[in-house]
């Protein structure tokens, strides 16, 4: 066996593989063997098959793929051995490849196009000059949070009569078009109705100003224009309430007003746990504007990334294989069309382009990454999911369990650790280039990112 490399340009090369006869000749005559051994074949015992047989019914299939399995074994061996960067994978060469006779032919020359990739230099030292966006927390931020929290740990209070923005609770009795009762009708208890939901305005005021043991009549279709809505208010079937129409008589029982919670000790202990030291408003809003600015660090830090992956694309300049790799995308993406290839494939070489950069830098730094540093990373994830629904205070064992659960999940697990590495890639850069720190507010970065 023979294979040889010639390179076309700094980026594509042709790899030739000869294989003769006895490269593969003892392998066949083995496969073969083993055939005659255990094939079956109408007239003869077990084993007792003629060679010539066997060689006429298995001899071509057999060939094409112990010569395959040589071909794939040291196609592979080679690009190892060489140490060929290749991009993609090796394709056969459309114009120098030797049309092949399995039947009659004994040596065969195989011929493979493959993309090499590019060597990578990006200047990294104090003369590069990255921006950093910093979003500034405002006091409308703050006070959203304020009000958020106060709103979450808020309650329903009685209250004399309704306003728009209250509750009800009642009982519904379905009656008739004379007014009368429905016998056997639908007739829920205790149903909470929120006044400010209601979509006709008539029946609306209606609620607006009613107190407990007063009746009000009304069709919920036509209040609420939502027969799913209906149909869980009053506990009907789907079937029932896409053929209700009827009116109800439902009688207030309680009227709720929602208030919101104090902002005071108890609440900053039920947001932070009983050891909190948040003890006044004042620390309040200093907490919030904390966790405000450690939460918007990450819009900066991608941002950075973005900003930091163009620049270098740009610097680095790289040499590409265009033509080999749309070639390449075409064979190895079947269900897709050449033109919705040609239409992604300038996000494709980007995104090739920064991989390779990333690649460099993070083989010269020796990065890696951790199960330590990816299993915290799944905690801060799910602290984070936590906290977007006012819960502060999670237990450990809680946020480790998530964290698990995520990691066991193979598509999540290798994108925690892929996130993981371009953030320690980032890092590298940020440390070794000049970062100028500008800060702007939130609608500006906003406006920015569109």
């Amino acid at each position: 066996m023979n294979i040889t490399r010639e390179n076309i340009d700094n980026v594509n090369a042709v790899i030739n593989i000869a294989i003769d006869k006895a490269d593969y000749e003892k392998q066949v005559a083995d496969v073969l063997k083993d055939y005659r051994q255990k094939a079956s074949i109408p007239g003869f015992r077990p084993g007792k098959a003629p060679k010539g047989l066997i060689q006429k019914r298995f001899g071509t299939a057999v060939l094409v793929e112990e010569v395959n399995k040589l071909l794939s074994h040291n196609l592979s061996k080679f690009l190892v051995d060489e140490k060929l960067p290749i991009l993609g994978e090796p394709l056969p060469n459309e114009e120098k490849q030797a049309p092949i006779n399995w039947e009659t032919d004994e040596n065969f020359t195989f011929t493979f196009d493959v993309a090499l990739a590019p060597e990578v230099n990006v200047s990294l030292d104090k003369d590069n000059k990255l921006k950093y966006y910093k979003i500034a927390v405002s006091d409308e931020m703050v006070q959203q949070q304020e009000e958020m929290a106060a709103n979450q740990l808020g309650e329903n209070v009685p209250a004399e009569e309704a306003s728009e923005t209250s509750s009800v609770r009642g009982n519904f009795v379905q009656i008739d078009a004379e007014g009368s009762d429905v016998e056997g009708g639908i007739a829920p208890e205790g149903v909470i109705l929120a006044v400010d939901r209601i979509k006709d305005e008539e029946i609306k005021k209606s609620f607006v100003g009613c107190k407990k043991d007063d009746i009000i009549i009304f069709d919920p279709v036509k209040a609420f224009d939502n027969r799913h809505e209906v149909g869980h208010m009053l506990n009907i079937k789907h079937e029932e309430a896409d053929e209700l129409n009827s009116e109800f008589k439902f009688t207030v029982t309680e009227v709720l007003q929602f208030q919101k919670a104090e902002l005071n000790e108890e609440l900053f202990k039920k947001l932070y746990g009983e050891e909190t030291e948040v003890k006044t408003i004042e620390d309040f809003r200093a907490r919030i504007k904390e966790e405000i600015a450690r939460s918007l660090v990450s819009s900066s830090e991608y941002k950075f990334a973005i900003d930091t992956r163009d620049s270098l694309v740009e610097q680095a300049n790289l040499e590409l294989p265009e033509a080999f790799l749309k070639r390449w995308l075409k064979e190895v993406n079947k269900e897709l069309t050449e033109e919705q290839i040609d239409q992604d494939f300038d996000g494709f070489m980007k995104d090739l382009q920064w991989q390779l950069i990333k690649d460099s830098i993070a083989k010269e730094a020796e990065v890696k990454v951790t199960p330590e540093e990816a299993e915290d990373f799944a905690k801060n994830i799910a602290l984070a999911q936590y906290q977007q629904y006012g819960i502060y205070d999670v237990p450990e064992e809680q946020l480790e369990s998530f964290a698990k659960m995520m990691l066991e999940k193979p598509e999540e697990n290798e994108r925690i650790y892929k996130k993981l590495h371009e953030d320690k890639v980032i890092a590298i850069v940020k440390e070794k280039v000049t970062v100028v720190e500008e800060e702007i507010s939130q609608e500006e970065f906003t406006k920015m990112m569109q």
